[in-house]
């Protein structure tokens, strides 16, 4: 990590969750932030600080559409803060409630934890974390959302893990491309969630559509839409030659299963919510594991293979996804700020936001794709991971390491 001068940047679950750290961590990445600091006598704070304990919120989505995501981030949260310390001195406590995938139940949780915590180690959604910006904006909270939108990089001090949707979707087309799997003046069927993860993902295919003279066949659905029988009988109809998708698992599995029945022999391309292992004890799962294509800020558990045993120690009922790899990932990223905010004297919300607005190449130790810091309306990532569905532990295998396509730079802004 760098800093810069001057620059912007289930419901059992919905308890308060202690972790009672006794050191830094040797299973995860050790912060480059970290070791300095230690009497907290000698550090100014405010909001979220007693004694030597650190509150943190988490609005999450343990019972909604992405249910299976939120557990994992949350799991992985929790335990990364219960083996890692701030400036070695103070511990972490999560405030983990459960949104649903509701904006107006988050915007809710939200002002029941807001005046008890110093920042938000994870909220679930571009819709409720855009629902929040004009509160975190004005309460000076830091946040790492388990979203991915442009318009997230919009709110001050809200740090997006990786690539924005359009930059990663972006990077997933120019793989194709590359693989001979696409090629210039094909046609996509898009099929997006309304709202701004949708919108983001489509932006990103409009962008390579207009470099590449695709044409583009646009499906909008609503988050509870479950079945795509009529999506994909569009797409057969206009023979299309790829089908991306901006959705969640569920809708994931329906396009498969129905491409399958109707002889759709294309290639999927996701932004990296679109896929759970869930979806491989499924009827699809053939079809996906030789089909689908998705573009992720994270790698297989083949790199993360101490994270892997971790978390199936201490949840071994659980079928393992790469959010563990993201939960640690935004955990290790919120570490990094509160070490910088200790070592300069100041825990207060603007001592936080301050540290988070520093931050420049800022490196996970492989957790996540090359952050380059959080510049107000850039993509924090130009880099993204091609993963795809296989019966391994995680669910995928690497297709492609993490790379800058030809788009990327462009799109990013």
């Amino acid at each position: 990590m760098k800093l810069r001068q001057g620059s912007r940047g289930a419901a059992a679950l919905a308890v308060v969750v202690v972790a009672a750290a006794a050191g830094c961590s040797t299973k995860a990445p050790e912060s480059s932030g970290g070791g300095g600091g230690g009497d907290a006598a000698d550090v100014q704070t405010d909001v979220g600080v007693e004694g030597e304990t650190i509150r943190l919120g988490v609005l999450t989505d343990l019972t909604g559409v992405f249910a299976a995501l939120g557990k994992d981030i949350t799991n992985a949260n929790t335990l990364f803060w219960e083996e890692n310390q701030v400036c070695d001195t103070y511990t972490v406590e999560l405030d983990v409630q459960d949104t649903g995938y509701v904006p107006q139940q988050g915007v809710q949780l939200y002002s029941g934890m807001k005046d008890s915590i110093l920042a938000m180690q994870q909220t679930i959604g571009s819709p409720i974390n855009t629902a929040l910006a004009p509160e975190y904006e004005a309460d000076q909270i830091v946040n790492f959302p388990s979203a991915w939108s442009k318009t997230l990089t919009e709110i001050p001090g809200t740090g997006v893990v990786g690539a924005t949707y359009d930059v990663e979707i972006a990077n997933g087309y120019d793989y194709l491309f590359q693989e001979g799997l696409l090629a210039e003046g094909d046609t996509v069927g898009h099929i997006y969630f309304e709202g701004e993860y949708g919108a983001n993902g489509l932006a990103g295919t409009q962008a390579v559509a207009e470099e590449m003279d695709l044409e583009v066949i646009e499906a909008q659905i609503k988050a509870t839409d479950q079945d795509m029988s009529a999506q994909i009988t569009q797409f057969a109809a206009a023979g299309v030659d790829l089908i991306a998708l901006t959705v969640a698992p569920g809708q994931t599995a329906s396009v498969a299963t129905v491409a399958e029945a109707q002889g759709l022999d294309v290639p999927i391309l996701g932004s990296n919510p679109v896929f759970a292992p869930g979806l491989l004890q499924g009827p699809a799962a053939n079809w996906l594991k030789s089909h689908l294509y998705v573009a992720s800020p994270v790698s297989s558990f083949d790199a993360h293979p101490e994270l892997l045993e971790q978390y199936k120690e201490a949840y071994p009922e659980a079928t393992v996804s790469l959010g563990v790899v993201v939960g640690f990932g935004m955990s290790e990223l919120m570490k990094q700020v509160l070490d910088a905010a200790c070592e300069n004297g100041d825990l207060t919300r603007q001592g936080v936001v301050d540290a988070f607005d520093q931050l420049e190449e800022v490196d996970t130790g492989g957790l996540v794709v090359p952050i380059r810091g959080f510049e107000l309306g850039q993509s924090p990532s130009l880099e993204s991971f091609v993963l795809q569905p296989a019966d391994v532990e995680g669910g995928a295998t690497v297709a492609a390491e993490a790379f800058e396509g030809q788009f990327a730079e462009k799109i990013a802004g």
